[in-house]
């Protein structure tokens, strides 16, 4: 039977000056819920009022993705302490709120091999001891409030560090903790992964949320990629998380924002 996927929307391009507005034209448009957005210094903390109030009008906010200027991977320790502290502080937030987790890259335009100087000033091995450290202080604390560290791979040209699934799986597979989980996100398995649905699949149990965006990055129906394989890998796994939409818009921006419920049900099936 195909699966009924619930869709979320990144709060930065639903139209509304409250949540509240952006949760009533989410729902309009066909969205299961608003995926939120947690800015550094303690800013996603900061915004607990509002984030109470949005809750107590009903707004369904299960998940936070990072919008950070550096992250755990980082190559300066004060940075990277700060990060860690920073991703504590939004995965105690979402706890509050009843939500599932949070979502964060290792790092993000910190370091490209595919581009000059093309190496990195850590060794692999040095990388490595760096993200178990770092995902296991995480998955601790995600543990204790509840909620679940999602670890995002993204393309060769914004991290060079961990770009596919099964780099993600591996170091989720050695911390042993199940508060960490993978957040795949289907513009960089684009771009990485040689098989799209082969890569869900081998993953398995281990994805626990799922950003949508097309192969341009645009919302999904304004590129090339296969949707009906992607969420036909999605379904066979059991996948019962949100599909939050992450994407640019091209067109007029309330139209493509509305276009993306109906698009992606229709390409489940």
């Amino acid at each position: 039977m195909t699966r009924v996927f619930k869709i979320a929307c990144q709060e930065q391009l639903l139209p509304g000056e409250t949540l509240r507005d952006k949760w009533e034209f989410a729902r309009a448009a066909g969205y299961d819920a608003i995926e939120l957005r947690g800015k550094g210094d303690f800013q996603f903390r900061d915004r607990l009022p509002e984030l109470r109030k949005a809750l107590a009008d009903g707004v369904v906010m299960p998940t936070v993705c990072v919008d950070m200027l550096h992250f755990f991977g980082a190559f300066d320790d004060d940075l990277r302490r700060d990060a860690v502290e920073q991703m504590k502080s939004q995965l105690s937030v979402i706890a509050e709120l009843g939500g599932l987790g949070a979502q964060t890259p290792a790092s993000y335009g910190m370091f490209s091999r595919r581009l000059p100087p093309f190496e990195p000033p850590r060794t692999e091995e040095q990388d490595r001891e760096v993200l178990l450290e770092g995902l296991a202080e995480l998955g601790e604390h995600a543990r204790a409030e509840g909620v679940t560290l999602f670890l995002e791979p993204l393309n060769r040209y914004e991290d060079h560090m961990v770009n596919r699934l099964e780099q993600a799986a591996d170091l989720i597979r050695a911390t042993g903790l199940d508060s960490v989980r993978i957040g795949i996100d289907s513009y960089h398995m684009n771009i990485e992964e040689t098989g799209l649905a082969a890569a869900v699949l081998a993953a398995g149990p281990l994805i626990g949320h799922a950003q949508i965006s097309d192969s341009n990055r645009f919302q999904p129906g304004a590129g090339h990629l296969d949707w009906p394989a992607w969420l036909g890998a999605l379904s066979a796994i059991g996948y019962e998380g949100y599909l939050a939409v992450e994407c640019r818009l091209t067109g007029d921006p309330a139209e493509a924002v509305r276009s993306i419920p109906p698009f992606v049900r229709r390409a489940a099936g």
